[in-house]
């Protein structure tokens, strides 16, 4: 059985990753200032976060359009695609799946969606575990999708709840940590839902709880650092990850700049990661 592998772009795989394993990315849409853009063509992420607090319009998002994946779906099929695995961002934070759902009616018993539950590398971590598994068949490739998924943590540090608030999706358990836009937030993601973990005051306070975070999954099967044009603090967390637990990171360790599409909601400045413990 010949499988397709279809995510969308909240996933942050890297373009090498994508081509090496042929997974197809259907971009999310970014708003800015009413002009809309393709998540990740025609603004870098870097641009992105530098306008972001200067911008007069908060920055909105769209899901992607049915069409979009139908296009792909009917692409892969005639390609000689047996069947499709679209994994995608959780239900609960985005209408993607919904909608990739709509598209996959349109070829009955050929297309698997799947909610990953999850945001970033903690979608597209499943997405890879798909693609590895992918010669093996559909239930060996669901399969991985979920041991991973059940090894899977995802934690955060946001600078501020400002973009939270402007983008009405404050999730009431974060909101009840405090009103203040000054409070950092630091939050888990589980099974599509932001779970409040602390309320902190300063940046130092948001990266030791990181570290302790991290330092606490054990050994680890796959990890990614992730932040919000704050590469500088994603270096310092893992050198001191490294410093503490060497022998329990994994040989391949990701940095990456969260796509437009997400950090329009979270702001600038945030820290965090994804992890799957071995």
């Amino acid at each position: 059985m010949k499988l397709g592998i279809v995510t969308d772009s909240t996933s942050d795989l890297p373009a090498y990753l994508v081509e090496e394993h042929k997974i197809v990315v259907v971009p999310t849409i970014l708003i800015l200032e009413g002009k809309e853009y393709a998540d990740g063509i025609g603004i870098t992420r870097e641009e992105f976060y530098d306008r972001l607090p200067s911008y007069h319009t908060h920055p909105t998002t769209a899901a992607p359009s049915i069409g979009d994946f139908i296009s792909p779906y009917q692409a892969l099929l005639s390609q000689g695609c047996d069947h499709i695995i679209s994994i995608h961002a959780a239900s609960q934070l985005t209408t993607i799946i919904n909608i990739a759902s709509q598209a996959a009616k349109e070829f009955p018993g050929k297309v698997t969606c799947v909610d990953s539950g999850s945001l970033s590398m903690g979608l597209g971590f499943q997405a890879l575990a798909a693609a590895e598994a992918a010669e093996s068949g559909l239930q060996s490739a669901l399969d991985a999708i979920e041991s991973a998924r059940k090894r899977l943590h995802v934690y955060a540090a946001l600078d501020t709840m400002e973009y939270l608030k402007r983008s009405g999706r404050v999730p009431g358990a974060v909101a009840a940590l405090g009103g203040l836009l000054s409070i950092k937030p630091v939050i888990e993601l589980v099974d599509g839902k932001v779970k409040p973990i602390a309320a902190v005051r300063t940046a130092g306070q948001a990266d030791e709880r990181m570290l302790k975070f991290l330092l606490e999954q054990g050994e680890l099967e796959r990890l990614a650092i992730l932040h919000t044009n704050a590469e500088a603090r994603a270096r310092t967390l893992l050198n001191e990850a490294m410093t503490h637990a060497r022998k329990s990171m994994p040989r391949d360790i990701f940095f990456v700049n969260i796509t437009a599409v997400i950090g329009t909601h979270l702001g600038p400045n945030g820290l965090g990661f994804a992890a799957i413990r071995k």
